[in-house]
This record gives structure tokens, sequence and C-alpha cells, in this order.
């Protein structure tokens, strides 16, 4: 088959998006896809409709026409089967077939085009392939770009070096020009303003015994520190306003890694107990849980020897049908009966100055009323992009959630250019309608940050509304943390006793319930 042009068009023969394979006027092309609808009023149904010089293959797309202008001496056979492969390209790239969408995607699908058909010929190419190769990412391209980039900063770096220089340098051949008139006075008519002269240029360069520092008006090392720091400074500020967290030496931490992990208990006694959950969670957008466990941990440590030989109560009060395993070295049968947890071997001691998990649980489910802190994202579309509904709602009233911070993604903007590849750039800083808490704009990482110092019974709901431009689908995956002193699954070690007699022992805890991963699909 010799296929001269793939176009998408309107019923009134209207061009929206046309890629000619051979060498066609605009014209000649305006001219064939006019003459199209008026070849139709036959009466007849076809698939194809001749001329005396080309055949037209064409499909209905609702409103629109996919055609497909060919030799007459085309096998009709291969130009269906590819003006199928034509009709099930379109869909891939709009999502409705009007025609403010196929020319908003028209780049797209003429790179689509060019990936079937080639010099008029098609190419032995199916619909995942055309895919792969429009979205094909190139890693010499992200190479080269980084390279450049470098080059960039070190030619900029260099041209504010010479800038100094020459900047000293003509500061320097100033004060060499008014050096020869120190020596003498040449005039009774210069005299009063050469001394004037002469008198604060040269002071300063007399010796004096005075304790008073003078700053040196030859020196430039002086200058160059202030111009660094000061260039350290714009660069600093620079990054603060481009979304950075930056960490000075006296701030320590960023926020976000703080927020991971709650601080260290500063007293412990000799018997220190840690109970540590963590929680995996994947939930849909529409609803429904995907997966959700928690996995938790009883840790203990004994730094004194004559505490070595202690058994643990532990009260279980959990009710969700968790799944509870002890260390091999703890006796199960004495747990399974009475809760408690000792040594197999009730003469040996735990091991001292060692962290030793002694129980740890697993729980895992679907069902949704087990969800301690749900999200619902709600985008719809408006006419300028997106309107954003988002809350928040704890389920579980026992806990108390610190350092909430719930991370939506915000929109790309497009990039026609096939230089864009990788360097896309966000659209802009959402506009914050109704708010609960505090927000932040990461524009790095181009996703909107909204904050809740605490989540309890006390404001257990909450809602963010933002409008930015983009689709409904660029708002996902939403991503929460938190830290909580309480845990999970209500399991705690209430006791800690002697071996031998049973006599109480002095204990200090901690608890942690933290997020590995919770993200709303």
């Amino acid at each position: 088959m010799v296929l001269l042009a793939a176009a998408v068009c309107t019923k009134a023969g209207k061009a929206l998006v046309s890629r000619q394979f051979v060498e066609m006027t605009r014209t000649r092309v305006e001219g064939l896809l006019a003459a199209f609808p008026k070849l139709m009023n036959t009466g007849k149904q076809h698939t194809f409709v001749e001329t005396e010089s080309v055949r037209y293959v064409y499909q209905p797309l609702e409103k629109l026409y996919m055609v497909l202008v060919t030799t007459k001496n085309s096998n009709i056979l291969e130009d269906l089967e590819t003006l199928r492969l034509f009709s099930r390209v379109i869909p891939e790239y709009c999502r409705v077939l009007e025609e403010s969408e196929i020319s908003e995607h028209c780049f797209d699908l003429i790179f689509a085009f060019d990936e079937i058909v080639a010099l008029g010929y098609r190419e032995n190419v199916n619909l995942a392939q055309i895919r792969t190769f429009t979205e094909m990412d190139s890693h010499e391209e992200k190479v080269f770009r980084a390279v450049r980039e470098t080059q960039e900063r070190e030619a900029k770096a260099e041209m504010r070096r010479k800038a100094k220089e020459l900047q000293q340098a003509r500061r320097d051949a100033e004060r060499g020009k008014k050096s020869p008139g120190f020596g003498g006075f040449g005039s009774s008519s210069s005299s009063s303003s050469t001394a004037i002269i002469t008198d604060t240029l040269i002071e300063p360069e007399k010796p004096k015994p005075t304790p008073a520092p003078v700053r040196p008006s030859g020196s430039n090392k002086a200058l160059k520190l202030g111009a660094r720091g000061k260039e350290v400074d714009d660069f600093v500020d620079k990054l603060k306003s481009e979304g950075e967290n930056i960490i000075l030496p006296n701030t320590g931490k960023r926020p976000s890694e703080a927020s991971k992990s709650l601080p260290a208990p500063v007293n412990t006694e000799s018997v220190h107990i840690r109970v540590e959950e963590k929680i995996t969670l994947t939930c849909g957008r529409d609803g429904g849980l995907q997966n959700m466990e928690v996995l938790g941990m009883i840790t203990l440590r004994v730094s004194d020897e004559k505490n070595g030989r202690i058994r643990l109560i532990v009260n279980n009060n959990d009710k969700r049908g968790v799944q509870l395993q002890t260390h091999p070295n703890v006796d199960k049968k004495l747990f399974t009966a009475e809760s408690l947890i000792g040594l197999k071997n009730p003469d040996k001691s735990f091991p001292l100055n060692n962290d030793v998990g002694v129980l740890k649980w697993r729980l895992q489910t679907t069902d949704e009323s087990l969800i301690p802190l749900t999200i619902n994202c709600w985008p719809s579309e408006s006419g300028t992009g997106c309107d954003v509904n988002i809350e928040y709602e704890l389920q579980e009233d026992s806990l108390e959630l610190n350092d909430v911070v719930i991370s939506i993604p915000l929109p790309y903007s497009d990039c026609l250019d096939v230089q864009c590849i990788d360097l896309r750039s966000g659209v802009g800083a959402p506009v914050i309608g109704d708010l609960d808490g505090e927000y932040r704009h990461d524009s790095r990482r181009n996703i909107l940050e909204w904050c809740l110092p605490v989540v309890d019974m006390k404001n257990k709901t909450g809602s963010l509304e933002f409008s930015i431009a983009g689709q409904p689908n660029d708002f996902f995956p939403v991503n929460v943390s938190f830290v909580s002193k309480g845990n999970y699954c209500d399991i705690q070690v209430t006791k800690v006793s002697q071996v031998d007699g049973n006599s109480p022992v002095r204990f200090s805890s901690e608890t942690s319930f933290v997020v590995d991963k919770y993200e709303i699909l």
C-alpha cells in the first residue's frame, strides 16, 4: 500500500490533524479532505470511497472521521487494518473525541502517526510498541543536560571571578595614576589640592603605634571574603525561594526527618521496654482498602545484671485478630497460659546492654472500618483547571497522631518540545481556599503538603480546598505520614517482676506508632 495522508476531520471536511507521508502541498490536502464528505452523499454505507485518483478509507469517530487517503492500487485489506490501528491510537491520547481535545493533543497524535507509517508504507508495530516509542526516555539526553548545566554553573562562577579581578585591577590602576604627584608639588596653583590628596591617601600608610585597627586599602582578601559570604547568602536565599529545606549548622534535622521518629526518652531505668509499630496501607481513591498491615514488636533492654532474670506481664486488649509470635528462647507455653514473657530456662538471664525483641505481632486486613485515618481526595474539573477537595477523618478515637503531613502531588506543565524531556516544571502554586491547619508548597518536588500538628478526638476531621490547572489523575497518589506515642494494637507491658520471689522491678517504657507507607492510589 502507498498511504498518502492520514487525517482526523469533521463531518464537514475540516481538517483537525493531518499528517502527509509523501510530498504534498497544504492546498492539495485540504482540497482532498474538503471533497471527502461530498462523496459520501450516495446513501450507501461503506468504509471507503474512491475518485479517479485516490481512495478514501474512513471510520466514524462520533462526530469526527478518521480518514486515510491512499492510492487506488493499494491493498484494501491492509488499508482497513491500518485504519483500525489509527482509530485505536486516538483514544490513547484524547479522553473525548471532540475538536478541542484533538487540537490540544495534535502533536501527540502526529508523533504516533509517524510510528505507524514511514514514507507511505506501514511499519510492523502494535499499540503497545507505539506507546513505548512515543514515551521513550533518553538517558544520553539526561547526561548531556546535566553536563551542560554543570558547565553553565562553572562558567558563571568564572565570570564572577574575572569580574572581581578586573574591578580590583581598575582600582589598583586608578591608585597608581595618582601616586606620581606625591613626590613633589608642581605649582602653587595646585599645591592646596595636592596637599589634601597627600594628607588623605598617604596618612593611612604611615606606621602608627596605636592599637586601633586600620582597614588596609590595598588588600583585596577582605573584599573577596565579604563577596563570597554575600554569594553564599544569595544562593541560600534562592534555594529557599525554590522550596528547598536548608539545613544550617545550628538547625539540626530537616522537619521531614524529625517527624519520622519520636525523641528518645531522657531518663531510662535499668529495665527499659520499647513498644514499636509500623503501618503499611494502600487504599483506592474511590474507596476500598487494598491492603493494610501493622507490624509491632516489644524490645527489652537490661542494663543491670541483678535485673537479668525477670518476667514481663503483657496486657493484650486487641480485638482485631492480631497474630502474636514470641522469641524462640521465650517460654511460649507460659505466655499462652498466663501472658508472661520469660526465658525457657528460668536460671538464665536476658543479655545485658542489648536490645532483644521478645514479642512481635502482625495484623493484616482489608476491612475499611480498621483504617486509623481515612483520606478522601475529590478533584473535579472546572473551566480553568481543577477544584480539589480533600478531607481526613480519624476513625480510631484512642489515637493521637502528631506531625501529620498529607502530601498531594501537583500537575506538571505540558511540553511539546522534544528537548524538554525530563525537564518538566510545575504549573504554579495552588490557590488555597478553606484550610484546617497549615500548608506548604514545595516547588522543587512539585507537591502540596498539608500539615497538621495534632489529630485527635478534638479535631478528628478537617478539610482543605484548593484550585490549580490540571486533571483529576494528576493529584494521585496521596501520601500520609505521622507519628504517635500510642500504639494501634492495644498491647502493653504492665508489670515487670523478678523470677525469684516475684518482687516488682522498676522499668521505663516508650511507645511509638509510625508510618512505613500510607498512600491513596
